[in-house]
Formats: C-alpha cells, sequence, structure tokens
C-alpha cells in the first residue's frame, strides 16, 4: 500500500511539474506561438520566371504536404521545360530579325522594260 501511494505523489509532481513547465509557472512566459515558415526567395514578380529561378526555389518544410523528391522532380521538369521554350523564344526571334533584314534589302518594285534590253 506505501508503494502505491509513493507512485501516486510521484506521479502528481511530475504531472505537475510538466504542467507548470508548459503553461508558464514562474518566469518564464508561456510557450510563444509557432510562426509558420514562408518562401525565403519566392518568385520575382517584376521579370519573367527563368530556369534559375526555378532551380533555386525551395519550399519549407511541414508536417502535412508533398514529399519533397516529387517536388524537386516537377521543378526540375518545370526548369527544363521553362529553358527550352526560352531557347525556342530566341530562335524565333533571331530567324524574324533575319527575315524583316532580308526583306528590307530585297526591294519589290518591278524592274522598269528599259533595264531588260
Amino acid at each position: 500500500m506505501f508503494m502505491f501511494l509513493f507512485l501516486v505523489v510521484a506521479l502528481a509532481v511530475v504531472v505537475a511539474a510538466v504542467t507548470l513547465s508548459v503553461v508558464g509557472g514562474g518566469e518564464s512566459a508561456p510557450l510563444p506561438e509557432a510562426v509558420p515558415e514562408r518562401l525565403a526567395d519566392p518568385l520575382p514578380y517584376d521579370r519573367p520566371v527563368n530556369r534559375g529561378d526555378v532551380e533555386a526555389l525551395r519550399f519549407p518544410l511541414a508536417l502535412r504536404g508533398y514529399r519533397m523528391a516529387d517536388v524537386d522532380d516537377a521543378l526540375g521538369r518545370l526548369g527544363a521545360e521553362i529553358a527550352e521554350r526560352d531557347a525556342r523564344i530566341v530562335d524565333l526571334e533571331t530567324a524574324l530579325a533575319g527575315a524583316r533584314a532580308a526583306t528590307a534589302t530585297t526591294s519589290l518594285r518591278k524592274p522598269a522594260e528599259e533595264d531588260h534590253q
């Protein structure tokens, strides 16, 4: 009987100590609210997103969320597709500039009859 009473008192002391430390007994205040993590470097708003932006993007860890490997794979694919798209745009703009330059130097006028004789 004495052992049972001792265990009950010891349990009550442990519960009281844990409760006081969590609730804020003594000099310290209660535990502060956890600040949710946010993206340290979000995507830029003032310019188009490029491959480097996507590769540098890192999401904060959370208790519930997505698997990091899946997110990294998706970001890798998006980065590659953005780089491919940007390269294609540069190629098309270069071809367009070349076509405009060729048209500007080529005369569209029909030669006069005098030039053929």
